[in-house]
């Protein structure tokens, strides 16, 4: 059986919970690392504007942007929009807002053929994660 409960009361999350110890020695328990509208919210949330804006320029690109073109929107300089990206899903890890192994969204693609010298190219989205953000940049109203 696989459950996802999102938006429980607290009230309700004591009872799954003690439920859950209850019966604990007949369970095995994993948590999804899907990146879901609330995830992708919470993500969109925490980073400072302008990471916020890198992330919504890769969404609106259907999931891969290149990297020249963000750097020319950047003012040449990607390092802190990326910086705050690789930050935000180990920050959100340990707040419990989504599960150790939960991917990151956002990923550099280095230039294969150039590997002493790493400057991405591009950077991608997959595509099972552009539905979650652009419900959560709906939602936010960017």
């Amino acid at each position: 059986m696989r459950l996802t409960i999102e938006g429980a009361s607290p009230e309700f999350e004591r009872k799954l919970l003690a439920l859950l110890i209850e019966h604990r020695h007949e369970l095995t328990l994993t948590a999804g690392t899907e990146w879901t509208p609330d995830r992708a919210e919470h993500y969109l949330r925490s980073l400072p504007a302008a990471a916020r804006v890198f992330a919504r320029l890769v969404v609106e690109a259907d999931g891969s942007k290149d990297a020249d073109e963000l750097r020319e929107h950047f003012n040449g300089a990607l390092r802190g929009p990326t910086i705050a990206l690789s930050r935000a899903v180990p920050r959100g890890v340990r707040s419990g807002r989504w599960p150790e192994g939960t991917p990151a969204p956002i990923a550099p693609l280095y230039d294969p053929d150039n590997p002493s010298w790493q400057r991405a190219v591009r950077y991608e989205m997959a595509a099972e994660h552009l539905p979650a953000f652009r419900e959560a940049f709906a939602r936010l109203g960017t």
